[in-house]
């Protein structure tokens, strides 16, 4: 006879294993054949004929290393988390103060106007903006003119490109975090404000000891979505610029793919995959260990 205790174990085993299963096909499945790939020279070749696949070890990742494109690559990514995730965070709080706070009204039509953009489909967002950013024809540049400014070649300029797609990206996803935002903020209790305001606080002041303390999880989370989210990003300068001007807006991303799809150097391409992975795990970690740090 099973118990009752290993009979409910079971159980919760038996209505787990179908979301397993498709997880170990869908997921871990692809995960493992494409590490295996990063360690040979599998091309379209191979592809033709799996007799011309061999084995070259860490030959990839010696190569990759070694890519002066890869580099720019990195550097451009890095340059997107690094600008783009602080600015996209920031935003996405300053939109939920203001759509959580009680001086605004029809605070539900304004969540769904802001949350719009995260849900509409990122290449018609990038092709819009394309438009928007044109170098005679665009509204932004239109708007410069207003002010007597040059127009400026956003995505034609390497040092106005990447500054551009960021600004783009932040529009786009800020809406995701303002909905996480907001609901870490209606977890506050009432009573906190209440007491400090009956303390003397200003609202500067109820903001740095209550609300930004409080809000510490969720910071955390947003922080490290945003930042995973960054790493990857590809649409953007696909879309846009196709990794232009000069490369100033190559992305790891964008590099996999190039080397995947278009030069079918698949082997690369996955090594390319993996590093990215190492640095976002490493980023990762790095940022938990700091939340510790200051959490003790």
């Amino acid at each position: 006879m099973i118990g009752p205790e290993r009979h409910a174990a079971l159980s919760g085993w038996a209505f787990l294993a179908p979301a397993l299963l498709l997880i170990a096909v869908f997921f871990f499945l692809p995960v493992m054949a494409a590490l295996a790939l990063s360690f040979t020279d599998f091309d379209i070749y191979a592809l033709g004929d799996l007799q011309r696949l061999r084995f070259i070890g860490f030959d990839n990742y010696l190569q990759l290393l070694q890519s002066p494109l890869f580099w720019i690559a990195l550097g451009n990514t890095a340059y997107f988390v690094v600008v783009g995730g602080p600015l996209s965070v920031a935003i996405s709080l300053g939109a939920a103060l203001l759509v959580n706070s009680r001086l605004t009204h029809g605070s539900a039509w304004f969540r769904t106007a802001l949350f719009l953009p995260v849900v509409t489909t990122l290449v018609a967002v990038a092709v819009v903006w394309r438009y928007l950013y044109h170098p005679r024809y665009g509204l932004l540049n239109y708007g410069l003119s207003l002010f007597g400014v040059e127009p400026i070649d956003w995505l034609g300029d390497p040092n106005w490109a990447m500054p551009a797609i960021i600004l783009m990206a932040v529009w786009k996803n800020f809406g995701f975090n303002m909905i996480i935002f907001i609901a870490g903020l209606q977890n506050i209790p009432p009573p906190l404000y209440e007491a400090a305001r009956i303390d003397g606080a200003n609202a500067w002041q109820q903001f740095r000891y209550i609300t930004l303390p409080l809000l510490g999880p969720t910071f955390l989370f947003v922080a490290l979505m945003t930042m995973i989210g960054y790493f990857q990003v590809f649409a953007e300068p696909y879309v846009m610029t196709q990794g232009g001007p000069a490369n100033r807006t190559m992305s790891v991303v964008l590099l996999m793919y190039e080397e995947g799809f278009r030069w079918w150097n698949m082997g690369y391409a996955s090594a390319a995959a993996f590093v990215l992975f190492a640095l976002i795990l490493a980023a990762t970690m790095l940022q938990l260990q700091l939340r510790r740090r200051g959490s003790s």
